[in-house]
């Protein structure tokens, strides 16, 4: 069953990405001059944003669940993406010359430093109730972002943070996304370590009995959520639900083998994404409507319905 639904996945994949590519208000009929271009230049780089983005998006946010031990908890929500756009404005306020590695460098930073915080915050919660975490993540997450707003509202640059906090691709062009192609790197290394993963997922004191450096298994991971949490929200902004709800739909479809189920997490992560970009680009063509906002509303729904639905099966 995991092959089929992996290959059932790629499969949609490939036709959500040919419908992304022809897409658009420019005719990309075989007598236009210029469709050649626009394809290369504009579509080609869009549809694999899309791409990058709800594959490392998910993956990241199975991570965190890894870590934090809680299925309903992602970047976007829990403070990662709060703390990566913090970042890129505190670069903006004190360095506003800087170059694209430096806001990188700070995006990423402040997000670990949000992650981990969120983790301290989270181990003093009783593990009696789990509904707890995805609640004081959200306040976590909340406050963080309250406090991006109200910089940016002081120093007028409001206008700046809705674009790092309201995910959309509608600007991604040859050239202004290839960073997105680090943050899939990134995802690569998350399945390498996807055995250690799943180990530190049963617990500090489980791991450490099976022969696991916990502490730098716990590291790894938060790099992996915050670098993928910056280059995103940098490039594109923040893409809200990915991180949850593709997880659980994943180990609903695949089990909890967490090296088994990267590949299906990545392609679903990926499937989402650009159904919902083409979503946004269809309902009101030629505008668009941001994927942030669609994702917004399927995102919701899609969660409503695995919090009503059954558990997940082992794998």
């Amino acid at each position: 069953m995991t092959a089929g639904v992996t290959w059932g996945t790629a499969a949609l994949l490939a036709v959500l990405a040919v419908a992304s590519l022809l897409t658009g208000v420019i005719d990309l009929a075989p007598g236009n001059p210029g469709a050649w271009g626009v394809l290369l230049v504009s579509r080609l780089p869009r549809t694999l944003a899309v791409i990058l983005t709800g594959a490392s998006m998910a993956v990241a946010g199975l991570v965190m669940q890894m870590l934090v031990r809680n299925r309903y908890v992602e970047p976007t929500t829990s403070g990662t993406g709060q703390g990566a756009a913090l970042g890129i404005l505190l670069v903006t306020l004190f360095w506003s010359d800087a170059p694209i590695l430096a806001q990188m460098a700070a995006a990423s930073l402040c997000a670990l430093l949000a992650t981990g915080g969120l983790l301290l915050v989270v181990r003093r919660l009783p593990p009696t109730q789990p509904l707890l975490v995805p609640m004081v993540a959200l306040v976590y997450g909340s406050v963080i972002g309250a406090v991006v707003v109200f910089i940016g509202y002081q120093l007028d640059l409001l206008q700046y943070v809705e674009v790092w906090t309201n995910g959309e691709f509608s600007g991604v062009i040859l050239g202004r996304y290839e960073l997105l192609w680090a943050s899939g790197a990134v995802a690569v290394a998350a399945y390498l370590a996807a055995d250690r993963f799943t180990i530190a997922g049963l617990g500090r004191e489980a791991s450490v009995s099976l022969g696991l450096d916990y502490g730098r298994v716990v590291l790894l991971g938060l790099l992996i959520v915050s670098v993928v949490s910056a280059l995103t929200v940098a490039t594109v902004g923040m893409i809200p639900f990915v991180g949850i709800v593709v997880p659980n739909i994943a180990s609903r479809l695949l089990g909890d083998n967490l090296r088994a189920t990267l590949p299906g997490v990545a392609l679903l992560g990926a499937t989402l994404v650009l159904a919902c970009d083409l979503i946004g680009r269809i309902v009101r063509h030629p505008y668009e409507i941001p994927v942030g906002t669609v994702l917004g509303v399927v995102g919701a729904v899609v969660f409503l319905l695995l919090l009503h639905g059954r558990p997940g099966r082992a794998g």
